[in-house]
């Protein structure tokens, strides 16, 4: 007998203009299942499944195969998180409008050049075939972008400082007029969107990062069009600059990614003026634990990060990893904790980390998605333990 509120498998594939085979493949391939099964093997659906499988028509439409999809964050059709993954696609759409751009000209140019010299430039061609494999990178970013976002949506949500992460970061920086800035690892650039009006206006900021696409962000978010940004794509282990360039280095919980740190902390030295400071944030091995521990007690098999990265550059040791190279180093904490109270937010973020949550986690969603919510309905505590190192240098 058909629950009010659900649609059959053949109604649902009518809503979608799929066809039902395709229904029940993603069924089989475990990419949309039905909330309701009867006893005699009836499939039914809802309008939250709807809401998935619009999404799941839209990235196989933007070119991201079955594997892709099942790898991304499952969303609910909560507000949140439907602004949140609109948000992100839109930014991909944007990413495919200016590469296909990119690749236009591209074949504009070599075809210009083949009937006016009539030879073939190779090296254009290269930049060509370079272009149109984008795409892979492009998957890497949105995955990237929507487990930064998912982050930063429950912090944003349940943080019990009413100073944002962001606005208490760009405080710490003390900014000045004639002040030359770099930030290494810019993320999506919202550092400088939270107090833009606060910058003063004869300030030089270099913004940069390893990744084009996370580059791209952030010229978005900040704007191309401002005189006191330039935006840089390099490793934070070879700073293209020369000796006492800046007067302040910010790397934004970016140290513990670098694969070589001393050296990035060499280089950071090397670029920095005499007085200048380097502004460098991580977190303690108590942040965030309670998560760890809620998802172990569901199945002690999932591990949410293959490494903790404060063992490489925390609380705990940074100040020994930084003071080979600085004067005088200074920890500023972070005073802050959570008290989630929805269960969906924590559970994009459990799923955006990087450990093998995933094996455990989706075939049983709807029981950890129950699981959650009793845990969530008092209010759920998690300790935050972050802030900033601050090294002096000379």
């Amino acid at each position: 007998m058909k629950k009010p509120g659900y649609y059959s498998s053949g109604e649902f594939a009518r809503m979608a203009h799929v066809t039902l085979r395709t229904i029940r493949y993603y069924d089989k391939q475990n990419i949309l299942k039905p909330s309701y099964v009867t006893e005699a093997g009836a499939r039914f659906y809802t309008d939250e499944d709807f809401a998935r499988l619009q999404q799941i028509l839209l990235l196989k439409y933007l070119g991201f195969s079955l594997d892709d999809i099942r790898d991304m964050t499952i969303d609910d059709a909560d507000y949140h998180f439907m602004l949140n993954s609109l948000n992100i696609q839109l930014k991909l759409v944007r990413d495919r409008i200016e590469q296909m751009q990119l690749v236009e000209q591209a074949i504009q140019d070599t075809s210009d050049l083949i009937q006016k010299e009539h030879s073939i430039d190779w090296s254009q061609m290269l930049n060509l075939i370079h272009l149109t494999g984008m795409e892979k990178s492009m998957k890497n970013q949105y995955q990237d972008a929507s487990n930064i976002s998912a982050r930063i949506n429950l912090h944003s949500l349940y943080s019990q400082n009413t100073k944002g992460w962001f606005p208490w970061i760009f405080e710490q920086l003390e900014l000045k007029p004639g002040m030359k800035v770099l930030e290494l690892g810019c993320g999506d650039g919202t550092l400088w969107n939270v107090d833009r009006d606060k910058i003063p206006e004869q300030t030089e900021i270099v913004v940069s990062d390893i990744s084009d696409g996370m580059l791209r962000d952030a010229r978005r978010t900040i704007g191309a069009d401002d005189s006191r940004f330039r935006f840089r794509v390099f490793d934070a282990g070879r700073i293209p600059y020369d000796e006492d360039s800046f007067d302040l280095v910010i790397a934004n919980h970016v140290l513990f990614y670098c694969e070589d740190i001393p050296k990035v902390c060499k280089e950071v030295k090397r670029v920095l003026k005499p007085g200048g400071r380097f502004v460098c944030s991580t977190y303690g091995n108590d942040h965030m634990r309670e998560v760890s521990e809620l998802v172990q007690k569901f199945d002690d098999r999932i591990v949410l990060a293959a490494k903790n990265l404060y063992e490489r550059f925390g609380k705990e040791n940074g100040e020994e990893i930084l003071k080979k190279n600085f004067e005088k180093i200074e920890w500023r904490r972070y005073e802050d904790s959570l008290i989630v109270s929805e269960p969906e937010p924590l559970i994009s973020y459990i799923l955006s980390c990087h450990g093998n949550q995933g094996q455990y986690i989706l075939d049983h969603y709807k029981e950890f998605q129950s699981y959650v919510r009793k845990k969530t309905e008092g209010g759920f505590h998690i300790t935050k333990d972050a802030g900033i190192f601050v090294g002096y240098n000379g």
